[in-house]
């Protein structure tokens, strides 16, 4: 029998883990499967601190491959949630950051297709489409955080409506989506945007957090060098980059973190992924890291398909029954 791309996506994404056994990874969706249920705003009318040019939202299409679709935003002017609602809802939440060197927001790759992955899991997604940093909004590099942080205030507050358990909200991000959220496990409770409604008095701390491939240090050599300019400047003083790397900022209620990385990313490396274990293992908070040999940068879901690496998403989701969050 001879089975063709189309054949192994379909076959993967009807193939979910079974009980409490880790299996091989399933393949990610096609391009013309359901984007998310509900759209919704992070903020009620123009966000906060609109530049003096308000940015002009752009979404390219980057797809090179009919079976899957490869769109990224650039000059976020409108900051939302996608939401992907689990079927048969666990409690669980999930939000997630994309990646895109803080340049863009990678959003099918790194998002769509995990919250439909998730979604036929039991979790309930909710993909972010954050602010970008060089686009001269009053926050500055605080931008997306201040994004993050009112996600997890906004799911927090609907979370009777979505069927989830506003304990169990967890955040998990890629790349420069992975500082995100590194940077939202870390620094949760740091005042970066004023309260505009009732859903600013809840907590932002993330249940469980999972950084993958993360931009993390913004020291070199360790620094992406792309990420690190938009968000912090080509000049940035030491203090500045030590304000924004996350592990020199974890405090001792910081969540569990689910780490990933493979050892032959030549775009962010690996030693981010150390650093940042160190930092919170020093703290005593639960660590669980996965280092692969092969994997490169930028895989999510589609790219490690068939390879160790591609067992990333059911180690999580492991991990995460151990930790009570699914």
């Amino acid at each position: 029998m001879t089975l063709d791309r189309r054949t192994l996506v379909l076959a993967g994404l009807a193939a979910p883990a079974i009980g409490g056994v880790a299996r091989a990874q399933s393949s990610p969706p096609l391009a013309d499967l359901p984007g998310p249920d509900e759209e919704i705003d992070l903020w009620p009318g123009a966000a906060p601190g609109m530049p003096a040019v308000p940015p002009r939202e752009v979404i390219i299409d980057r797809s090179k491959d009919h079976a899957f679709q490869d769109r990224a935003v650039e000059h976020v002017a409108r900051p939302r949630l996608g939401i992907f609602r689990a079927a048969r809802p666990n409690g669980a939440a999930l939000l997630i950051a994309p990646g895109g060197g803080y340049q863009r927001v990678v959003v099918d790759k790194e998002g769509n297709e995990l919250g439909r992955w998730l979604s036929a899991r039991g979790i309930t997604a909710y993909v972010l489409t954050y602010r970008l940093p060089g686009d001269g909004w009053k926050a500055g590099p605080d931008v997306a955080l201040a994004d993050a942080q009112r996600a997890m205030r906004l799911i927090r507050g609907r979370a009777r409506r979505d069927a989830v358990d506003p304990e169990r909200v967890g955040v998990m991000g890629f790349s420069a989506g992975g500082h995100v959220c590194a940077d939202l496990a870390t620094r949760f409770a740091r005042g970066v945007y004023d309260p505009v409604d009732a859903s600013d008095r809840l907590s932002a701390r993330p249940f469980v957090a999972a950084p993958i491939y993360p931009v993390q240090s913004m020291h070199a050599p360790l620094a992406h060098p792309g990420s690190r300019d938009l968000l912090i400047g080509a000049n940035a003083s030491r203090a500045l980059e030590s304000a924004h790397t996350p592990a020199e900022n974890v405090p001792a209620d910081a969540p569990p973190f689910f780490l990933c990385h493979a050892e032959d990313d030549a775009t962010v490396p690996v030693g981010n992924t150390i650093e940042l274990r160190a930092a919170v293992r020093a703290r005593g908070i639960v660590a669980e890291t996965h280092l692969f040999t092969e994997g490169g940068h930028g895989f999510g879901l589609r790219s490690v398909v068939g390879k160790p690496a591609g067992a990333w998403p059911d180690l999580f989701l492991a991990w995460g029954r151990m930790r009570g969050f699914c």
